[in-house]
């Protein structure tokens, strides 16, 4: 029997490491001699034990510069077999989240660190808290390629220390859904912020009026929780005001809901393009992008780092940053070229570089092993 303990936001938030957590946790615990303990990461804006309970996962809150916190999570994950860590820089307390380093060195029980952020051009301070994390951990994961050899060529980490395992997506079957034949969907998800360079995919759309069949572009998310607690819905209202100034009330639809799995399968199914206009040129890892290739559906991307490398195969294509004109010709080209969607869909269906949440949890399972038997070594 193996008990995990994992650190991470986690639900009740609503962010993409939880999301990601709460996935890896359910399918890591399948087994039913597997158990998984969470320490929940929050900010000073949410509620203290909203998510513990009789029968929640979360046993410990972790809270920035609070030492009895810090106490309490390392306890509670010292009584694990093995700690299970993701690592966001904004998530922990201290400058750049070098808490983490402080939370990491204090555990005695092995420890597996999950980069959702490897910068290819940190600040010095930056990659002096990654290069601590890496040090403190038995085993560091990362989710593409490219994200791999930045680890070693960046900040010296060990090859040996390094594992690359995809970011998990949903079993699903990747089938081309029953469109609306009267327009077509273009469809972004996700919590919104700036970084999503939303402005320049409605500027985009605005530049496929003449098509026959009316475009409609979806924006489907709430305001990232952080951005809403320090500026509102500014960035929202500045989105509203740009569709109404281009007249595009009629081809621009804000669905600002967190949707369930449910819900969001057929959403993700319901469109004809998955359009990515962010703004980073840096994002390692993107689970939207992830849940869009692997339902088949063709998409649309500015370059950032795991977009190359998931769509190097052919599943969509990559167009500039901060073009709007380039993601119109590349929307147009998929919506009225012969055969380029089903190429990509049929790429899609072929990508390597994805791996469903049972096959995702596994590659986790027998790494956790492997460090445990070098521990007991």
């Amino acid at each position: 029997m193996t008990r995990f303990g994992f650190v991470s936001t986690y639900p009740p938030t609503r962010c993409g490491l939880a999301t990601f957590t709460e996935a890896l946790a359910a399918e890591m615990t399948a087994p039913p001699s597997d158990s998984a303990m969470i320490v929940r990461v929050l900010d000073g804006s949410e509620q203290r034990g909203r998510s513990m309970g009789e029968r929640s996962l979360v046993s410990a809150e972790l809270w920035p510069d609070d030492p009895a916190s810090m106490r309490t999570a390392v306890e509670a994950l010292n009584a694990c077999d093995v700690a299970i860590v993701q690592h966001e820089y904004g998530i922990y307390g201290g400058r750049d989240g070098d808490e983490a380093v402080t939370l990491l060195n204090t555990l005695s029980v092995p420890v597996i660190v999950v980069l959702h952020t490897v910068l290819a051009a940190p600040t010095g301070h930056q990659r002096s808290v990654l290069q601590a994390v890496c040090g403190a951990s038995a085993a560091v994961v990362v989710m593409t390629d490219n994200a791999a050899a930045i680890l070693l060529d960046e900040y010296g980490v060990s090859a040996a220390k390094v594992t690359v395992i995809p970011h998990g997506v949903p079993s699903r079957h990747a089938e081309t859904a029953a469109h609306h034949s009267d327009l077509k969907r273009v469809l972004t998800w996700g919590l919104i912020s700036a970084g999503k360079g939303l402005e320049w995919g409605i500027r985009a759309v605005a530049r496929l009026r003449d098509l026959d069949i009316p475009v409609e572009y979806v924006i489907s998310g709430q305001t990232h929780p952080k951005v809403l607690a320090h500026e509102g819905e500014r960035y929202r209202r500045g989105l509203q005001s740009l569709v109404a100034e281009l007249g595009l009330q009629d081809r621009v639809t804000f669905d600002d809901r967190y949707v369930d799995a449910a819900d969001l399968d057929g959403l993700i199914m319901s469109a004809d393009v998955v359009l990515l206009p962010y703004v980073s040129h840096e994002q390692a890892t993107s689970g939207v992008l992830a849940e869009a290739v692997a339902a088949g559906i063709p998409v649309v991307s500015t370059p950032f780092p795991h977009a190359m490398e998931l769509l190097s195969s052919g599943a969509g294509q990559l167009v500039p940053h901060s073009d709007p004109e380039a993601m119109a010709m590349a929307i147009r080209r998929i919506l009225t070229t012969s055969g380029t969607a089903e190429e990509m869909h049929q790429a899609a269906l072929q990508e390597s570089h994805l791996a469903t949440w049972p096959v995702v949890a596994e590659q986790y399972r027998l790494l956790a092993e492997s460090i445990d038997d070098v521990e007991a070594a």
